[in-house]
């Protein structure tokens, strides 16, 4: 018996400026094997609607594997193996790219991340930098996980978790994932015509988990579960998460326009509040950045980015990539003014410190910004110094 979903409610999608918009193989893997552009046209013209309205998008897509058997399948190449997934992932990669770069006048960039990479601090930066540079440039970057080096992360619906992480890297304002179905329903809307659609969801929850059923079991549909998993690490990123049928047109149109026929799935704060929470309560390293007055009156005022010039010592053998105790000091006492991460090692900010920033390259002989601790990476501790010691 054919099923046809009760149809999701049409609700507003809450305004934002830059997405993690997540495509699943399902939507873009050929019958033959290879990579179609069935529904990857109807994704990328929203992306490029979201682009004139002046909205960021971060691409995170599939598909590799499938291009690369599509190129290997006379050599009787077939996924049995890891080894043999990894290599039609790597051949299979220039093909998905070149997929997503037919239908953009602008650049698209690749990147390739593994989990490990978010997990170390200093690639973490860097990735991060790198991301936020191709946006600046009006690039689209297409990122992926590496499948052809990952191992233990080589998983199916694995880039939904990776999506999510990278909505917090990118400090996206919400994160969108196109299934090939409308969005969360009380169960299997192909099998059980009694499923009911989910709208909005408040949290994710073990009854919210239920519903999309276990990993890979007959009741789970588009990888549901791998998806609630993801929205619920945005969700503590202070993120939200959209689920929406990225086969239907009609739905790719309405979203362009900020209407959401498809599940919402609410963060817990603002994007905002859990950055900042992160930032004032994770372990500090041992040692910290001592500063001079009017760095501190600039940070404590909020909005501003610690440079090199207000710095006046670095104590400790911190590394890039750790987070930081920013200290105020006088003859009599010492206050902790403000934490963050630090851009430089302790050894490179001794070098650097009470410099102007042009002189940072020179000195070092390369450069990973003008900011020791940006401003988006900092927070001000309570309470702020007192007036004697910012005089």
């Amino acid at each position: 018996m054919n099923i046809v979903p009760t149809p999701m409610s049409e609700q507003a999608l809450p305004p934002w400026r830059r997405c993690v918009l997540k495509v699943g193989s399902s939507l873009l893997a050929a019958s033959d094997g290879g990579l179609s552009t069935r529904y990857a046209l109807g994704i990328a013209q929203f992306i490029a609607a979201c682009h004139a309205d002046g909205k960021q998008v971060v691409l995170v897509s599939s598909g590799a594997v499938a291009g690369g058997r599509a190129i290997l399948r006379e050599r009787g190449a077939e996924a049995t193996t890891l080894a043999a997934r990894q290599a039609l992932a790597a051949v299979g990669q220039t093909k998905m790219i070149a997929l997503w770069q037919r239908f953009f006048d602008r650049p698209t960039a690749q990147i390739l991340l593994t989990h490990d990479d978010l997990r170390n601090r200093r690639r973490y930066l860097n990735a991060r930098a790198t991301l936020r540079e191709l946006l600046r440039l009006d690039v689209l970057p297409v990122v992926n996980e590496n499948d052809s080096v990952a191992v233990e992360e080589l998983k199916l619906g694995d880039n939904d978790n990776l999506a999510a992480i990278v909505a917090a890297l990118v400090d996206a304002d919400v994160l969108l994932i196109a299934t090939d179905i409308d969005g969360l329903y009380s169960a299997n809307p192909r099998t059980d015509p009694n499923a009911q659609p989910i709208a909005d969801v408040a949290a994710i929850t073990p009854q919210i988990l239920a519903m999309a059923g276990g990993a890979g079991s007959i009741s789970g549909t588009g990888g549901m579960r791998t998806k609630l998993e993801a929205a619920a690490k945005a969700a503590a990123a202070g993120i939200d998460t959209v689920l929406f049928n990225g086969t239907d047109a009609q739905c790719l149109r309405l979203l362009a326009q900020d209407r959401l026929r498809g599940t919402r799935i609410r963060a817990s704060g603002t994007h905002l509040q859990a950055r900042k929470y992160w930032l004032r309560h994770a372990p500090a390293e041992v040692g910290g950045i001592v500063v001079d007055a009017g760095a501190a009156r600039a940070l404590a005022a909020g909005g501003a980015s610690l440079l090199p010039g207000g710095i006046v010592a670095a104590e400790g053998e911190f590394k890039r990539g750790d987070m930081v105790e920013i200290y105020l000091r006088d003859e009599h006492t010492q206050q902790v003014i403000a934490r963050g991460i630090s851009q430089y090692a302790a050894s490179e900010i001794r070098r650097i410190a009470g410099k102007h920033t042009r002189e940072i390259e020179t000195l070092l002989g390369y450069s990973y910004g003008d900011s020791v601790v940006h401003r988006d990476d900092l927070v001000a501790c309570d309470p702020a110094p007192s007036a004697s010691m910012l005089k």
